[in-house]
Parts: C-alpha cells; sequence; structure tokens
C-alpha cells in the first residue's frame, strides 16, 4: 500500500463499499490515513475488502447495511461515533441499475433497455429507493454526527445519466438527477456548519455492475465509441476525485459537481 496523509485521523463511511468503486474508493480513503467503515449487502465480498486493506497496513472494517433502511443507518453512525468518536466523511457510493445485464444497444444504436412506456411501478420503487433515497438517508443520518465533528465531507456518486438522458432506463437517470440536486440543497444547507456536499459524475466504468454492458457486445462498442479518450474508466479514476473531495484539499468546495467520463459529456 502506498501511503500518504491525504485523510490523516478522518473517520470515513463508504457504503456500496464490497466491489468496484466502492471498494477502491475504501482502499484509497486507507492509503490515505483515514479509518474506513466499509458497507454493503455483499457481506462475504465486504469482509474481504477490510480484510485486504487491514493486510496492507489499513484501517478498515465492514458492517452490513441496508442503505434504504433508516434504523440501520441510525445504528451505524451511533455505532461508528461511539467507537472512533466522530464521524468526517461519508461517501454515498451504494448502487443498482435496476437494468438486465442481458440488455443491450442494437447494431441500429437504438437501446432494448427497459422503455418508459414499460417501465414497472415496482422496477421504479426499488431504483429510486436505493439510488436516491439511500443517500437522503445516509445523509440525513450523517448531518448530526458531521455537525459534532466541527464539520465534513458528504460524497455522493451520482452519474453522467443524472446531467444527461439516454435511449432507455428513465428511473436510474431519474435518481441519479435527484441525487445530483440533492446534493447541491444539502451543501447550500450546512454550508455555514462546515459540512461540504459534492457529486461525482463517472461515465462509463468497468465495475461488477456495469461490465455486462461494456465488454464483448453492441452496448460496450456504442459507448466506446462515444468516449473522446477511447477507454472505459476504471474504479480508481473514481475513488480518486472521491478522495480529493474527502481530503482538506477541498476545503472550498461544496454544492459541485465532478463529471469523470473521458470527455464522454464534452461531447
Amino acid at each position: 500500500m502506498t501511503t500518504g496523509q491525504r485523510l490523516a485521523g478522518k473517520i470515513a463511511i463508504v457504503t456500496g463499499g464490497a466491489s468496484g468503486i466502492g471498494a477502491e474508493t475504501g482502499r484509497q480513503f486507507a492509503a490515505q490515513g483515514a479509518s474506513v467503515v466499509l458497507c454493503d449487502v455483499q457481506d462475504e465480498l465486504g469482509h474481504n475488502v477490510a480484510g485486504e486493506i487491514v493486510a496492507a497496513g489499513g484501517s478498515a472494517e465492514y458492517r452490513t447495511l441496508d442503505v434504504t433502511d433508516e434504523a440501520q443507518w441510525i445504528a451505524l453512525i451511533a455505532s461508528v461515533e461511539a467507537k472512533y468518536g466522530k464521524l468526517n466523511v461519508l461517501c454515498n457510493i451504494a448502487g443498482i441499475s435496476g437494468r438486465p445485464p442481458s440488455m443491450t444497444v442494437q447494431a441500429s444504436g437504438v437501446m432494448t433497455g427497459v422503455g418508459l412506456e414499460n417501465q414497472t411501478l415496482e422496477n421504479w420503487n426499488a431504483i429510486m429507493e436505493v439510488n436516491s433515497t439511500g443517500v437522503f438517508l445516509g445523509t440525513k443520518s450523517a448531518i448530526p454526527a458531521m455537525r459534532r465533528a466541527g464539520g465534513g465531507s458528504i460524497v455522493n456518486i451520482s452519474s453522467i445519466c443524472g446531467i444527461v438522458g439516454s435511449f432507455a432506463n428513465a428511473a436510474y437517470h431519474a435518481s441519479k438527477g435527484a441525487v445530483r440536486i440533492f446534493t447541491k440543497s444539502t451543501a447550500i444547507q450546512y454550508a455555514k456548519e462546515g459540512i461540504r456536499a459534492n457529486s461525482v459524475h463517472p461515465g462509463f466504468v468497468d465495475t461488477p455492475m456495469a461490465r455486462p454492458g461494456l465488454l464483448g457486445n453492441e452496448s460496450g462498442k456504442a459507448r466506446m465509441d462515444a468516449t473522446p479518450m477511447g477507454r472505459f474508466g476504471k474504479p480508481v479514476d473514481i475513488a480518486m476525485g472521491c478522495l480529493y473531495l474527502a481530503s482538506d484539499e477541498a476545503a472550498w468546495v461544496t454544492g459541485s459537481e465532478l463529471v469523470i467520463d473521458g470527455g464522454m459529456t464534452a461531447n
């Protein structure tokens, strides 16, 4: 582990920490001196990531957390404060696509994902509950602890899908757009208390959740063609943006949206 001091002494909660962007963010935070509490519902993977961090000399543990359950959030924050004495950073990374991996882009370029008329209420609610309500509950629960700590940083993972539309999966776009605006509202409400809130907007990143739509199919080709830098993102590309926003280097950054997409939305 290449270590540094960018987050020295900080206590950080990272949801979605069992894999992908969340796991890599946990690794980077720990490498920079933070004590990291990884949260997810993929318990075996989560414990493995925490174990890897500790074996590399970092400070990390894993906790099971359903981000849609307010009682679990309240209990988590209370437990973290009791153990570590404070909470400085919250990264809301947990999310779902709500789209079956088999859905691809045809040669015509028209996405075969769920169209608006075929979006079920059940599917819509499930996506909104994890991607949007989970961020709300985490933020709401963390604010009092950050106030007691004298300030803090909240980093919410949105998406380029929270900025631009596409051929399908309106529920995912709506959920990520909600995160974008919710983050700005949070930033305004708590700026005077030293609590910062920023959103991160990844493009097409090779993660376990996204990989079926990126590799070896027409969907992936269309997405690669739309990315000027000519490669898909890696979890570390996004994690480094989260690291910056979590650190004191971003002390005057709040209400912003950090787009990390290989130039896709510059088109």
